[in-house]
């Protein structure tokens, strides 16, 4: 894929997401305050934003200091794939994805023409929608651990505030209406916080090169020529336009929103080393309809805007940083093997064998014949994929003021 012929064939794209400056809506407001609220976990310690920080996690180049990941900012500076639940011996099992951009997946279905799983969220899939995303963790044991629906309301109830916000949102008396509704009425305000340009910026360097505003280093051309070709990370992590469900075209997002095991190695680092997630496969719903077990291990195909900002990786963040994840999809069958990831040869020498071999993907990656250098290419790519361009990336040519470089209307 030529850059040029992208370029001029999104110039006109829009999405559903709003202008990075424009104000909230009142259900967004009310969705950005539960967000935040650290009263709606059992011990008053846990919020949305705890694991999907809406801060950036900091590191040692500036793109990381100024701008989020929509991740667990722990996992970031300490390497960790895991994230601490409101019960302190409590802990999840699988590394916190970014809920960057986590709007545009589909609701999950089976697409008849692929043969393939499609969209939803989580690493399985298991809520169909944004709305129901943010059920979940409310009442996962493991995460917020709040013991009912009641027990969120009756949180909400006590904060006088959520009286006006509800009125505003929704235009309901919070104190006449049942639990399960205004349960379902929160849940959803956070699907629509989550919707918005907080999450959904389409700022990254590429975003900017894609409008003609500033162009690729000679690296980052190439990284992208390899990405598109013998790299074959397009194959899941799409660069081209796509069109949404109302038939509107779409920024690429680097996703196809489809399922995969790519093979990765156990992590053993995660405490307890429990046993490896089936992903997919692992739904009780989708194992009904899948008797010969051709979806165990896959897990969810995520987009690689703001990559370079969200460490560890894989759904169990046994890859540590960029870099090693370029390296396994080109080495992972011929580097040779080691036991696992403790072992000091990691990633140099070896790869442990994958955790499930079941469906692993044998024909798309993990002997790509990169070089070192074409290996470095990539990551330079991924690296433009970064947003909050105008305020990291130091070009005259886009300034710290600079606009959104596409027209994005609600």
């Amino acid at each position: 894929m030529k850059l040029r012929s992208v370029v001029l064939s999104i110039l006109m794209l829009v999405s559903f997401t709003t202008q990075a400056k424009d104000p909230l809506r009142d259900v967004q407001q009310l969705g950005k305050f539960l967000f935040q609220d650290k009263n709606l976990s059992l011990n008053r310690n846990q919020s949305c934003a705890s694991c999907h920080s809406l801060q950036p996690a900091g590191g040692n180049d500036l793109a990381s200091k100024v701008v989020p990941g929509f991740v667990d900012p722990d996992n970031v500076k300490n390497g960790t794939a895991i994230s601490k639940g409101s019960i302190t011996s409590a802990t999840g099992t699988l590394n916190t994805p970014s809920v960057g951009y986590a709007a545009h997946s589909p609701s999950f279905h089976w697409n008849k023409n692929a043969g393939l799983f499609v969209g939803g969220q989580f690493w399985n899939g298991r809520a169909k929608d944004l709305s129901e995303q943010a059920q979940k963790p409310l009442l996962n044991p493991l995460e917020m651990a709040m013991p009912s629906e009641q027990a969120v309301v009756d949180r909400i109830k006590e904060d006088k505030r959520y009286k006006e916000l509800f009125r505003e949102a929704y235009g309901i008396n919070l104190d006449v209406i049942k639990a399960d509704k205004v349960f379902n009425l929160a849940t959803k305000a956070i699907g629509e916080f989550e919707k918005t340009s907080v999450f959904n910026k389409f700022t990254s360097k590429f975003d900017y090169v894609l409008a003609g505003k500033t162009t690729l280093t000679a690296i980052e051309e190439k990284g992208l020529e390899l990405f598109n070709g013998k790299g074959n990370c397009a194959a899941c992590h799409t660069s081209e336009a796509t069109r949404n469900k109302n038939g509107q075209l779409m920024l690429p997002l680097f996703t196809d929103f489809t399922y995969d095991n790519i093979g990765l190695p156990r992590n053993v680092k995660i405490p307890n080393n429990p046993e490896p997630d089936l992903g997919l496969g692992g739904r009780s719903d989708i194992a009904a309809k899948d008797p010969e077990g051709n979806e165990i291990g896959k897990h969810k195909v995520m987009t690689l805007r703001n990559i370079a900002l969200t460490p560890p990786y894989g759904h169990n963040g046994v890859l540590e940083t960029l870099e090693q994840v370029v390296h396994f999809y080109n080495s992972r069958d011929t580097l040779g093997a080691v036991r696992d990831n403790t072992d000091p040869r990691f990633g140099k020498s070896g790869w442990p064998q994958p955790e499930i071999p079941q469906n692993v993907n044998s024909s798309e990656l993990g002997n790509l014949g990169l070089s070192s250098e074409e290996e470095k290419a990539i990551v330079a790519f991924l690296k433009t994929l970064t947003d909050d361009y105008q305020l990291w990336g130091l070009d005259s040519r886009v300034p710290p003021d600079s606009p959104p470089p596409f027209l994005l209307s609600p």
